[in-house]
């Protein structure tokens, strides 16, 4: 009689990305007044002429994945947009189906000149995900997003 075959010993995954929200020593959450339940578009830091963080583009960017999934209202997003990117994000309504919230993944950023960033997010909401693109350019001390694409 064969011996049987024992089963594959199976070890937990780190996540690919890092989590939301903040979180202490101990795993807790530690929400910021005003903020909690809610992603955060905190205003962005002028910083010698650098562009924002990869986290806070990252919060953009999910941000723009939950209108696109009409998830989130676009009038949240409006003071990060220029007009004219604005109007065609409402005009666009609901472009990315989705059975689950949008979870964005690690934007991918280039400088393409001084004073622009293009990024791409890969957005998981489901069986297939969708690629988000985004143009941001200064404008004065504020980043905002001139043009974006999904697919």
């Amino acid at each position: 009689m064969p011996k049987p075959v024992p089963l594959p010993r199976l070890t937990s995954v780190p996540p690919a990305d890092p989590p939301y929200d903040e979180r202490d020593g101990g795993g807790h959450i530690t929400p910021r007044p005003g903020t909690y339940g809610a992603l955060a578009l905190a205003p962005v830091p002028r910083r010698t002429g650098t562009p924002t963080d990869e986290r806070r583009l990252r919060g953009l960017g999910q941000a723009l994945a939950e209108v696109l999934a009409g998830r989130r209202p676009p009038e949240t997003v409006a003071g990060r947009l220029t007009e004219r990117a604005y109007r065609e994000l409402v005009r666009a309504g609901k472009m990315i189906d989705a059975e689950r919230p949008p979870l964005t993944g690690l934007p991918h950023v280039q400088r393409p000149r001084d004073g622009a960033i293009e990024m791409c997010l890969l957005v998981h909401c489901g069986p297939r995900s969708h690629v988000l693109a985004v143009r941001l350019e200064r404008q004065g001390v504020q980043w905002l997003v001139t043009e974006f694409e999904t697919a």
